[in-house]
């Protein structure tokens, strides 16, 4: 037989490391002394109006139940049941006729005797007072984070008497049951402390899912692309169909070369794609570049301020390749500005620098000079962005945009202009990240594909091919433009590159000044960037070998830094590479060796990290 104690309650749970035994007091004042070894707990007849209230309606307390029931929709909604707190079998009968009356289905009369009571007594019985006192004595409320009623009393004594600050400051209710077992009873300790009604008190918001969830059934069986998201340039469909092979950039899908037939490599590609480029021209989908809007009375001393560059001197249509740091004085990203007015400037980050580059802006924006007046917005899904390089790149220019002046004098290196183009505002830069004459064109995503095949319909005259980024990289590589992320790993400074003319000497203060300024960074022996040639220009340089002074391999292996960076170059024709070595910039013209994985090693000489037009007389022609 199983006992059955009515009109009683559990005085007291006792046990060491686990339950062991339990008092019950029935309604005279008697006890029951009981060896158990599990105990279940009820939260007592609540409905379950957590969808009811993620729609966003709205409950009211019911005195004679003692819990909360829905009260008034605010998006079309219909409880039934013991979900809108009926419990008895007639009253959700009634329910039923009435609220579904509305689809015109036929009444529902359901004569069924049960031998039930309708008339009943719920007491009020948030806690059992201890049975003895003691310091050990303790009165549970939420068993999944050892919430006791002594919690919800010090915490009302400490000014956090507000629901929602109550339930985080004793995180009561935040388990996974998310106050299904202890919220009633705990909002009825609150209002009883505060002498309010509960209904004064409020609930807590109810947050989705009702019920855990894993999130492998959130995403169901099969999640392939969906796992993380893919982002496209506007004219992806366009190199899908040039058969181009891409490549992952953070999340974004970049062509990584155009091979000219089934059988061409990424190899022989880069080779005849770079060699086109620096013979002819060539066109690159850059619309994955960051681009984020700085506007507001205060823009420019913001960008004062997190940059290293100064913007005071730069004058409106003018452009400026900047470095941001972070507080440690290492370069975090990199980019172009342009400056509209000293209110409006536009920065392009790299690809994968995005959206760390403008929450870094919106952090300090906040946090550190809340008084600016200055806002960030991205925008760089509103644009795509064209990169045209090569010889035969102003022609094509003239070309396509007949009415623009594209001589030296009127459209200088560095320089941008808006103009309009085919109903559209197009924003054309001079700039180049390949080392011959180059233009940037920002062109509204919504007519980027029409101005895309219109530079192409007009280049063919002039052999313009497009290229992918792995013959970028090769081409920027020659001129010794760094890419954050490869030749910078956290721990580079602008001095170790070599770019101390970018830090504004006469700035107050920017972003990672202070640490630039440490015995740490200052150092002479710290890994600095150079360039690497093989002395026998037959020898291939890998990324990652590392440098080491001596041609014989000892262990440990005295390294002194190692390969960011390294190409085959059709143009130099042999092997080049960018390193970063310590103390490199003292080590120019001195001969180093790269280690193999074959504990071999390459005869190198150390460089200065450019290996075409070190004058920039293809830039500016």
């Amino acid at each position: 037989d199983i006992p059955l104690y009515t009109n009683s309650q559990i005085k007291s749970v006792s046990g060491s490391n686990k339950i062991e035994k339990i008092v019950i007091a029935d309604s005279n004042g008697g006890l029951s002394e009981i060896k158990v070894d599990f105990l279940c707990v009820s939260g007592g007849i609540n409905p379950d109006v957590h969808l009811f209230t993620q729609s966003k309606g709205l409950l009211d307390w019911d005195e004679k139940d003692l819990t909360y029931k829905p009260a008034e929709a605010f998006q079309p909604t219909i409880t039934l049941g013991s979900a809108s707190g009926q419990f008895s079998f007639k009253d959700i009968n009634d329910e039923i006729n009435s609220k579904l009356k509305i689809f015109k289905i036929k009444k529902i009369d359901i004569n069924i005797k049960l031998n039930t009571n309708s008339s009943y007594h719920i007491e009020k019985l948030w806690e059992v007072p201890a049975s003895k006192s003691s310091i050990w004595s303790k009165s549970f409320i939420d068993l999944q984070n050892d919430v006791t009623t002594k919690d919800i009393r010090q915490a009302i004594a400490e000014g956090f008497d507000r629901i929602e600050h109550l339930k985080r400051f004793t995180t009561n209710s935040m388990g996974t049951d998310q106050g299904k077992i202890s919220s009633i009873n705990a909002l009825g300790i609150v209002s009883d402390l505060l002498d309010k009604k509960v209904n004064e008190v409020g609930t807590t918001i109810y947050r989705p899912p009702y019920a855990p969830l894993s999130f492998a059934a959130i995403a169901g069986r099969n999640s392939y692309e969906f796992y993380d998201p893919e982002r496209k340039s506007p004219i992806h469909q366009w190199h899908l169909k040039k058969g181009a092979v891409f490549e992952d950039v953070g999340q974004w899908k970049r062509p990584w070369f155009f091979p000219n037939n089934s059988t061409e490599t990424l190899d022989e590609a880069v080779q005849r794609e770079s060699k086109h480029v620096r013979e002819f021209a060539g066109i690159l989908d850059g619309s994955t570049l960051g681009k984020i809007e700085i506007k507001g009375k205060d823009a420019l001393s913001f960008m004062n301020l997190i940059y290293t560059n100064s913007f005071t001197k730069m004058k409106p249509g003018s452009a400026r390749y900047a470095l941001m740091l972070g507080e440690d004085g290492m370069v975090k990203d990199d980019g172009i500005i342009c400056k509209i007015s000293d209110e409006h400037f536009i920065a392009t980050t790299t690809t994968g620098g995005a959206a760390n580059v403008l929450g870094c802006m919106e952090e300090y924006a906040q946090t550190e000079w809340p008084d600016l007046n200055v806002f960030m917005n991205s925008i760089t899904e509103q644009y795509a962005t064209f990169n045209i390089s090569g010889p035969k790149t102003k022609e094509i220019m003239n070309k396509v945009f007949p009415k623009i002046d594209f001589s030296n004098e009127a459209f200088p290196f560095m320089t941008f202009q808006f103009h309009d183009h085919q109903e559209t505002q197009i924003r054309i830069l001079r700039a180049s990240f390949t080392g011959e004459l180059g233009y940037e064109i920002y062109v509204p995503a919504n007519k980027s594909l029409q101005v895309w095949e219109q530079i192409h319909n007009y280049g063919k005259e002039f052999n313009l091919i497009p290229y992918g980024t792995e013959t970028m990289h090769l081409l920027r590589a020659e001129k010794g433009y760094i890419i954050v992320g490869q030749d910078t790993d956290g721990s580079i400074t602008p001095i170790d590159l070599g770019l101390t003319w970018m830090i504004g000497k006469n700035k107050k203060d920017f972003l990672g000044k202070r640490s630039l300024s440490r015995s740490d960074t200052k150092r002479t022996d710290r890994k600095q960037l150079v360039g690497i040639i093989p002395l026998d220009r037959k020898d291939s340089l890998e990324e990652g070998q590392h440098i080491i002074l001596n041609q014989t391999i000892t262990t440990p292996i005295p390294m002194l830094g190692h390969i960011t960076s390294s190409y085959h170059s059709p143009t130099l024709r042999h092997s080049f590479g960018l390193a970063v070595i310590k103390d490199g910039h003292s080590l120019i013209g001195k001969k180093a060796y790269a280690s193999t994985s074959d504990q071999k090693t390459i005869a190198i000489e150390i460089v200065k990290p450019i290996f075409y037009d070190e004058n920039n007389k293809k830039l500016v022609s």
